[in-house]
């Protein structure tokens, strides 16, 4: 499935190069030991701006939901359809969710509840991004 291109600006670009590297980072306030995403430029919890750092995450999760496009607007993801849109919620984190088309996994049997580990994979511009597939 080709993905549309990321552009990455000042506050995402950590996040994104890490994701070129296929390593899984985070926003962490260390001020309030409180992980955040997507990132934001001030920590959600405590308000400060000057204790934010980048934080590596193990690259595993579970599946929390999910649903199958069947129309999408975005016409370079238009030939793919029907497709997965999975929500994984990370080990670390469970309040951190990030969303999956679970390559690897047919459309409409994404086993809810399941482990699942990151992926990279690279978009229209070649930026990669991090994708779910289910462990095991």
């Amino acid at each position: 499935m080709v993905k549309q291109g990321v552009i990455p600006d000042d506050l995402t670009k950590p996040f994104w190069e890490a994701a070129n590297e296929e390593r899984l980072v985070i926003q962490n306030c260390t001020a309030c030991n409180r992980l955040q995403h997507p990132p934001v430029a001030t920590c959600r919890q405590c308000g400060s701006g000057d204790n934010l750092e980048w934080k590596g995450m193990s690259g595993r999760a579970k599946i929390y939901n999910y649903t199958v496009v069947y129309d999408t607007p975005i016409r370079m993801l238009q030939d793919n359809q029907p497709f997965n849109l999975a929500v994984v919620m990370l080990d670390e984190d469970p309040g951190i969710q990030m969303y999956s088309h679970l390559p690897g996994t047919p459309v409409d049997e994404v086993p809810v509840g399941a482990s699942v580990e990151v992926i990279f994979e690279a978009t229209a511009n070649g930026q990669k991004v991090p994708e779910w597939r289910v462990a095991g």
